[in-house]
């Protein structure tokens, strides 16, 4: 019985440890990305389930935290991502000329609708949009503003309005390129003039619901993902001087500086984003597609197309190359709150 027992204990162990090696064998790939939590959380496993035979891990962080951690680890000569999923191109622009990116031709790069990069350092995977939104069981649309323009002008709405941090957040950073270029640095020193809040875009939220706020600069999918999940009453303002449009791009690392140098999986893992099935895991996570005539946009969301025929350009070389000049000019006339 004991000698038994002890053979059935050791076959237990063994097939544990076969288990654990056959788990540790797994191509990794790791992915930096700027993406919410929550929903890195469903794409994950999602991913799990396409792609069985690949361990695959997300790091979340901000762009400016990203960005921190990526020149931290360019320092120590070996990044600790295979690909990453950030919020605009600027900041691929900056790794493709440090040589840190891979080219890939991805098969699915002729079905994309918006620009990439001809060599495939970099493609677009999702599409986000800087709005305003308001709430109508607090307020009138008529009488807040309905543009960028009047959101810094507009006294009505002084010390009521609030927007995200450009110092942490690429997206906010891309919008206030967009709107500098448009409107000079005058419109900053307006804004800071109407006492608008920096701060997260679910504290303001919160504060459009409690009307403590009258209009906010948000990103749509912030506004849809709570219009279908908690069926909020919060509406989106499509700006009549043009929506500020963020294609945001997927790269894969080099070899030399890839934590794992699985390329093969990096490749899979763009096709399959780059694909209709991976896009309606974007178009279902809020954020709008990058492929031509597909066929939906997110829940509660005005067709793209109908987007973008009114939108504010953003140079994204200027994004990139005046980056630290821009921020300076932000905390010259508004307040951000210490990281």
């Amino acid at each position: 019985m004991k000698r038994s027992l002890s053979i059935l204990l050791v076959l237990i162990m063994a097939f544990g440890l076969t288990a654990c090696g056959q788990k540790e064998d797994k191509p990794k790939v790791m992915i930096y990305t700027s993406m919410y939590e929550d929903i890195i959380e469903a794409m994950d496993k999602t991913l799990d389930k396409v792609f069985p035979q690949y361990d695959i891990e997300f790091f979340y962080g901000g762009t400016g935290t990203l960005q921190a951690k990526v020149a931290a680890e360019i320092d120590s000569g070996k990044l600790g991502c295979d690909m990453l999923m950030v919020a605009d191109p600027a900041f691929s622009l900056e790794l493709m000329e440090g040589g840190i990116l891979e080219a890939y031709k991805s098969k699915n790069a002729d079905n994309l609708a918006f620009d990439y990069d001809k060599d495939g350092y970099w493609y677009p995977v999702r599409i986000s949009n800087m709005v305003l939104a308001y709430n109508p069981e607090k307020y009138s649309k008529d009488e807040i503003p309905n543009s960028f323009y009047d959101f810094a002008y507009d006294e009505s709405v002084k010390g009521m309005i609030s927007m995200s941090n450009p110092l942490q957040s690429g997206s906010a950073m891309a919008s206030v390129t967009g709107l500098l270029q448009k409107y000079g640095e005058e419109y900053f020193e307006a804004l800071g003039k109407q006492n608008v809040t920096v701060e997260s875009g679910s504290v303001a939220l919160t504060k459009l619901e409690t009307g403590e706020c009258k209009v906010i600069m948000i990103l749509e999918e912030s506004v849809l993902k709570k219009r279908e999940e908690e069926g909020s009453k919060l509406e989106v303002i499509y700006p009549t001087d043009g929506t500020i449009n963020i294609p945001s791009p997927i790269m894969m690392v080099n070899e030399k500086w890839s934590a794992n140098g699985n390329i093969k999986a990096c490749q899979e893992i763009t096709d399959w984003f780059l694909s209709e099935e991976g896009q309606s895991n974007i178009v279902a996570a809020w954020m709008h597609s990058v492929l031509k005539d597909y066929p939906n946009p997110p829940y509660d969301a005005i067709p793209t197309k109908e987007i973008l025929k009114n939108t504010i350009p953003v140079d994204w070389e200027k994004c990139y190359r005046e980056r630290e000049e821009i921020r300076t000019m932000f905390q010259e006339y508004i307040t951000v709150p210490e990281s």
